[in-house]
Order: C-alpha cells, then structure tokens, then sequence
C-alpha cells in the first residue's frame, strides 16, 4: 500500500522568529520512504536538522517576519496491516526492565502518575497483568473522555482530562500513558500520521494523531486510546515522554497560526 502524507502550515510573526520542527517521519519508517518528506519553506528559509534526546528528527528555522509556509508531500510504503496484537505479552517486574525503559515509568509535564496514582491501582489493581491491563486501560479512557476539538487546550495534563472526561486524541494519549505507568508499565507518547484507511465514513477533519506505546515482553507495542481498534496506515513521525518533547512545533516569539492542514491517503494505483 502506497500512502501520501503531508501538510501545510502558514504562520504570521511579527519579528524574526526561531522555531523547531518536529514534523518528519520517524528514522524507523525511513526504507518505506518512496518521496521525501523534505521541508520546503515560502519564503526559503535557511533550514538546520539534528536528533534530539529521543532519536527524532527536528528541523530549525527562523521564520522572518511576515508570513511563512511550511509544506511538505511524501509518500511512504504501508504494509496495509492493521496494528499488530500480541494479547499474550506479559508484564516485566521493575526490577527486570531494561534501564531504557525505566524513564518512561516516571511522572512528565503533562502524565502525573502522583495524582492518579490511587486512582489507577483502584481501578486496575485488582484486575489482569499485561496485555489485558493495558487494554484494560485503553477500554476505560476511551469511555470516559468525550472527543471534540473544542475541549483541545494546549496546556491540559491526564489528570485534568480525568477529572473534565472531555479532550482530544493527545489527552487521551496522556490519561492512558499515566496511568500505565502508575501500575509500573513503562509508556511513552507517539505522535504521527493516521489517515481513515479501511475507517467506513463519515470522516472527520485530518490532524496530526497522538498515541501510545508501551513495553511489554521484550519489547514495544502499539495502542491508541482515543480509537481503541486496531488502524491501517499509522506512520511514526516522533515519540517522547510526552507531547512537550515532540511538539510539532516550538516556536521563540510572538506568532499567529493562520493555517492548518494534514493529509494521509492511501493512492490508488489506476487499473492498468
């Protein structure tokens, strides 16, 4: 399956502007990039790469004042398979993790385990280990909170999308990684492409999409919150403890984002 991912955005800055750019895909994905995600910038900007603490590619510019567009067209080979599920992944004691994952058990700017702790072990503590926990997880944060992009508020953490029940796909993300690790799963945060591949309509608006990871077993696996079902077409841009280490975009001044768009679909071959 051949997937075309990509996005427009156009900010006003009054004064020249630094920003950093987390907005390519993840290094993992890179032998099924068919195009480059390449940035391309109006008016041409001067553009600096480097990777970050958590392996991710970030891009620096300085905007200059007035308006600016980012823009990038790529397309990515997909295998076409939904998330992979491996119900048989089991729990690792904290003593037995290895010391990489072991960050991803600590509290973050938007994950408190300290103020959902009680909360998570009353809900979760009784129940099963492993997979089942985590699915666990995902089945009561998918029923609790309420999806709408006007509860979306950039400054919201898990325990106030717990205690609202109201948020977008990142305080999903966020509710569920806390409590992960609350219950010493170690989670981490995903922030990507996700189209409405093999998803029946209505569709709605295209975003960028925020997820979860978490280690079980020997290693990482997949899980999405706010859908709650296996999804085609997931394409990794850049993970971190949570969405402050891989905002889309961080920027040093004063600024105005004037447009947004994100696309992901799948391109059908015509017959030959």
């Amino acid at each position: 399956m051949l997937i075309r991912v990509g996005y427009e955005l156009v900010y006003q800055c009054p004064q020249p502007t630094p920003m950093i750019l987390a907005l390519n895909i993840h290094y993992l994905r890179a032998p099924d990039i068919v195009r480059p995600d390449h940035l391309v910038t109006s008016p041409a900007v001067p553009v600096r790469g480097y990777r970050d603490l958590f392996g991710n590619w970030c891009t620096r510019i300085v905007a200059p004042p007035g308006r600016i567009v980012l823009t990038t067209d790529a397309l990515v080979n997909d295998s076409g398979e939904p998330d992979p599920q491996a119900p048989e992944a089991q729990q690792i004691p904290v003593e037995y993790l290895p010391e990489e994952t072991l960050l991803f058990l600590l509290g973050s700017r938007y994950c408190e385990t300290d103020l959902l702790s009680d909360e998570a072990w009353r809900l979760f503590g009784n129940g099963p280990t492993g997979w089942a926990r985590v699915q666990a997880i995902c089945d009561f944060v998918h029923r609790h909170i309420e999806f709408g992009y006007p509860h979306a508020r950039a400054t919201k953490t898990a325990w106030e999308a717990y205690k609202e029940g109201k948020g977008v796909c990142r305080d999903y993300a966020h509710l569920a990684i806390a409590l992960c690790r609350c219950l010493n799963i170690p989670a981490r945060y995903c922030t990507g492409y996700l189209g409405d591949i093999g998803v029946p309509p209505p569709h709605g608006p295209m975003d960028f999409a925020g997820w979860f990871d978490v280690f079980l077993g020997d290693r990482w696996h997949t899980f999405d919150a706010r859908n709650n079902t296996p999804r085609i077409g997931r394409v990794l841009m850049a993970r971190g403890r949570d969405a402050s280490d891989v905002a889309l975009s961080s920027t040093f001044g004063p600024n105005t984002l004037e447009g947004f768009k994100v696309w992901t679909d799948e391109v059908v071959e015509a017959a030959a």
